[in-house]
């Protein structure tokens, strides 16, 4: 939620000093990789990790691996020689690989430059194995729609035996100023030839996310199907990774009321997280990898990634849960313009009154705990004091959080770490001293 810039820096300084204090690095999602290794795809090849990425030290794809997706080594080749004859050889064309196993080998799905287009285009290549050498396929791309601005960003979905490619159509490029529109394709089983009609998923229509959507990467949890995609400007703040839902392949889907990670998520830690992918590690679990930017470097991050009801929650980027939508028990929601969303719980003053958060947790371990109150309480003298609330996880007592005094509808933020188990938790603020009103809390 937007804080004014005193209350953003104070909650930031306070963020670090509790992680710091409790043992925990500062930092909201550990670096996997850190040299310039954007829009990370990663596959998993017997006991290898293999991650690839857009162009960088002359080569036109980049390659890394590990064996437990924290320690990897990059790979000083190049596992692409060279693009198809359709493209500019140039490597700073060539963007976001996707590779596969097929069962008879693997295939690279890439973006590179169309020498008859002037348009980004996604062309094909085949190995033999995860390392390459990657030959090009094809004398043509595979997909270039160069009316609608080209396309990049191929990801690979695969289900009841049948490959779909996503894809975007790059309309935000070359001052065309079309619509965005991330898409769903079938392909033959290798990927090297499209089998069908594309469908359009969604386009960019949502505040944060700027101009464009991009970078999509489909997944399906507890029955639902998952679009994760980045939007906004790639080498600014503002670029971040959002979600859409839906109970069907083809959609309609239904975009989450926020984005899943943004520099603010992070509190500063990781700068404009985009270009994700899904992989399960070494423990069965879902991790993320996303790459943010260092200065010019966007480097590959990884973090641990749960589905709150088939809902992606990644561990480090906060998730708000407001107070209105909690449990509660002698307490009351009110009216309140100042506060997210308009409303705000009040009233939590008698020796029963709770408020009652369901909270989910990637996995477990320390979280940081913040809440967005309002304090307006007098002491017996008259004179403006500090309140409080008891608070328990899991039906535990874990102490109290403290509330300066601020007066009512003056909303900052108070922040604390709690012990929390992978998945649902739930995280109730109970009477303490005096009287304090909550907003909602974040969990990150």
């Amino acid at each position: 939620m937007p804080f004014p810039p005193p209350v953003r820096r104070l909650t930031a300084l306070l963020t670090a000093a509790l992680l710091l204090a409790a043992g925990h690095p500062a930092t909201a999602s550990p670096i996997a990789l850190d040299r310039d290794f954007p829009d990370p795809d990663v596959l998993k090849s017997g006991a290898t990790y293999h991650a690839y990425a857009t162009n960088g030290g002359g080569r036109h794809i980049q390659h890394a691996t590990s064996s437990d997706l924290e320690h990897w080594t990059a790979d000083d080749r190049d596992p692409l020689p060279a693009p198809g004859a359709w493209a500019d050889p140039r490597a700073d064309l060539v963007w976001a690989p996707e590779v596969f196993d097929t069962g008879t080998g693997f295939t690279m799905q890439y973006t590179a430059r169309d020498r008859a287009s002037g348009r980004q285009c996604i062309g094909v290549a085949r190995a033999g194995s995860p390392d390459g050498p990657f030959r090009p396929v094809g004398e043509t791309p595979l997909l270039c729609p160069a009316g609608e601005g080209g396309a990049i960003d191929p990801s690979t979905y695969t289900e009841d035996g049948r490959r779909y490619l996503l894809w975007k159509n790059d309309g935000n490029c070359c001052g065309l100023g079309k619509d965005t529109w991330l898409h769903l394709q079938p392909t033959s089983w290798d990927g090297t030839r499209l089998t069908g009609d594309p469908v359009r998923l969604i386009r960019q229509d949502q505040p944060w996310e700027g101009r464009l959507v991009e970078a999509p990467t489909l997944v399906r949890r507890a029955g639902h199907y998952v679009l994760l995609y980045s939007a906004n400007a790639y080498d600014t703040d503002a670029y971040a990774t959002g979600y859409a839902v839906s109970p069907d392949l083809t959609g309609p889907y239904t975009k989450a009321p926020r984005p899943l990670m943004t520099t603010d998520t992070f509190s500063g830690a990781v700068h404009g997280p985009g270009g994700q992918d899904v992989v399960t590690g070494p423990d069965g679990r879902d991790r993320i990898v996303f790459h943010g930017r260092r200065g010019r470097a966007r480097v590959m991050y990884r973090a641990d990634l749960g589905w709150a009801d088939g809902r992606p929650v990644v561990r480090g980027s906060k998730a708000v849960y407001e107070a209105e939508g909690a449990r509660l028990t002698d307490a009351t929601v009110r009216e309140a313009s100042a506060a997210s969303g308009g409303r705000a719980v009040g009233r939590i003053d008698l020796p029963g009154s709770s408020v009652e958060f369901r909270v989910f947790a990637a996995s477990p371990g320390t979280h940081l705990l913040s809440v967005r109150f309002a304090n307006g309480s007098l002491d017996s003298a008259g004179v403006p004091a500090a309140a409080s609330h008891l608070l328990s996880v899991n039906g535990a007592g874990v102490g109290s959080v403290r509330y300066p005094h601020t007066a009512w509808d003056h909303w900052q933020t108070a922040a604390r770490t709690v012990e929390l188990d992978a998945g649902w938790n739930t995280v109730t603020f109970s009477k303490g001293d005096l009287y304090a009103e909550l907003d909602f809390v974040e969990v990150g």
